[in-house]
């Protein structure tokens, strides 16, 4: 009688397990200050709060939009391992690059960081589905995607503590730098465990039907960058911004290609890309809500949440970096309204005044310092931290959950569990609106309870479904084509995160911010019933290709 193998995760999970969370460190680092950083009328760009969430959410759409042109290149050309290497020390350039406070350095770094996260996002998870192509480890797939997701999400928890340590004691440029210093390390450690991934480095032979990289490049991308080029430069806005413009016309012939993909596929395969497409079109909801933890959300636990800490509990974390302190005494600063909104004057220009700083407009004047004492306060971007850390506690939860339902035959099937995923995330959303009903924001402000209840609600839709939806694409795509329908995934995610910038820059035009999550609950609601709806065609594709 034959000995039964166990089945074991391979020895690569952990190399791209500290790789993927330290390129996460400086991503969500990055993330976590910039929209504070170009809002910032002392040491950033002083942007009003449309005009940061905008840049925001172009940021969030382009870095995502690049592992299209990433995946391609890694499947025909440069291969997984070469793309990992090449993006992560291009988005270290990039980091170093935003540490010199110079408007002339941001745009280039940007860049470096938007190239750079192309190369490397789509093709470090294709290294992680191959590595688990053995039949002796296939039916761990799962659960080494809910691994790996952890591990974004360990580098996302602790980076925050590092931003605001850094930018309370240094400045913003050393915050940024210590996101540089992160991807240096875990590229270094790619390079390293190159023995344990070597093998899962497998560029698969084009099929006759393919369109060659050079068809692609004609047909593709240069019209992509030219429809950009376009959507900016057009006189006026169509989509309420130059960069909004640029972005969704830029996504047209990238979004043709997967249409093309699609219609001339051989039969075997359509049935595939089509589920494939499919749900990509409609988890670009999530990602338009989720997204706004670095937007709206940040906006919201900025201005509307109270953050005031007792000097006592200040002693205590200030070594972890969490402590803001601020003065009640008169400076100049930018005059809001009651609502926050930036005063301009009729030709524009924004309006300042002399006043204490923007935080005590709707705080009780009992909660304000005397004389010229200090509040202490927990710094905005550890709200940052939230989500990772409920991602951290509930994963292994999550896991056993679906473990116990699938010894028991009942566990959702994929598709299932992204519907069910988008129903949670709309809950999230209602928290927030519930909040606005029990204050009065523009006199007193927010319980931080409902904001991390909130994170807390949408953490669950999360864990439904983004690492299943990875996981997804590695069982369901051709193999010839996982790194680039990989790439869909990440355009869906591309599509979604630039909305959740437009979503967030029409803040300001709400009076009732309540609305502005009802809108957000009815389009996940939306979003997870077509999802339902679908549910019986893309079970019975994923079971056949799974």
């Amino acid at each position: 009688m034959s000995e039964v193998v166990k089945p074991r995760h391979p020895r690569g999970l952990s190399v791209l397990f500290f790789t993927e969370m330290w390129e996460r460190f400086g991503y969500y680092l990055m993330l976590g200050i910039l929209l504070l950083y170009l809002k910032d009328p002392k040491g950033g760009f002083g942007f009003d709060n449309r005009e940061a969430s905008d840049i925001v959410g172009t940021y969030l759409g382009l870095v995502y939009l690049t592992p299209f042109i990433g995946g391609l290149i890694a499947d025909k050309v440069l291969g997984y391992r070469k793309s990992v290497i090449l993006g992560g020390f291009m988005m270290a350039a990039g980091y170093f690059l935003l540490a010199v406070p110079r408007t002339e350095a941001f745009w280039p770094a940007v860049l470096f960081l938007v190239l750079g996260n192309g190369f490397f996002k789509p093709n470090i998870s294709t290294l992680l589905g191959n590595l688990y192509d053995s039949p002796a480890n296939r039916s761990l797939k799962d659960n080494g995607y809910n691994i790996f997701y952890m591990s974004i999400n360990v580098g996302a928890f602790i980076c925050n503590f590092v931003a605001a340590y850094m930018r309370n004691a240094y400045g913003w440029g050393y915050a940024f730098g210590a996101a540089g210093i992160g991807m240096l390390i875990g590229t270094i450690w790619f390079m390293a465990g190159d023995r344990h991934i070597r093998h899962a480095d497998v560029m698969k032979p084009a099929n006759p039907e393919d369109m060659p990289v050079k068809k692609v490049v004609w047909l593709v991308i240069l019209p992509m960058l030219a429809a950009g080029a376009l959507g900016w430069f057009i006189p006026g806005s169509i989509f309420g911004s130059d960069s909004t413009d640029a972005f969704i016309i830029a996504c047209i012939p990238v979004i043709g290609f997967y249409v093309h993909l699609l219609i001339k596929s051989n039969q075997e395969d359509k049935s595939r890309i089509a589920a494939l497409l499919s749900i990509f079109a409609v988890v670009i909801v999530f990602w338009a809500v989720f997204k706004q933890n670095s937007s709206a959300l940040t906006n919201f636990a900025e201005t509307y949440t109270d953050r005031q800490i007792s000097p006592a509990a200040a002693d205590v974390v200030r070594p972890f970096g969490m402590v803001q302190e601020l003065s009640a005494r008169p400076d100049s600063f930018p005059a809001h309204d009651p609502y926050f909104r930036q005063l301009k004057s009729a030709d524009g220009e924004k309006l300042m005044t002399v006043s204490p700083h923007p935080y005590f407009q709707n705080l009780p004047r009992e909660k304000w310092p005397e004389d010229s004492g200090k509040i202490q306060l927990v710094s905005t971007e550890i709200f940052q931290s939230i989500n990772p850390f409920f991602i951290i506690i509930l994963t292994p939860l999550v896991i056993s959950f679906f473990s116990f339902l699938r010894r028991r035959k009942a566990e959702p099937s994929t598709p299932a569990k992204i519907g069910w995923g988008l129903l949670i995330t709309g809950l999230s959303t209602s928290i927030m609106a519930m909040a606005i009903y029990t204050t009065d924001i523009t006199v007193t402000k927010s319980s931080a309870w409902w904001l991390i209840a909130s994170y807390g609600v949408i953490t669950i839709g999360e864990l439904f479904l983004s690492p299943i939806g990875l996981s997804l694409v590695s069982k369901v795509a051709p193999p010839r084509l996982t790194s680039l329908l990989m790439g869909g995934w990440f355009l869906a995610t591309s599509i979604g995160n630039k909305l959740s910038g437009v979503l967030a820059s029409l803040w300001d035009s709400y009076n009732d911010k309540a609305n502005f999550f009802w809108v957000n609950f009815v389009a996940c609601m939306l979003a997870g019933s077509v999802i339902f709806l679908m549910i019986k065609w893309l079970r019975s594709i994923i079971q056949k290709h799974t």
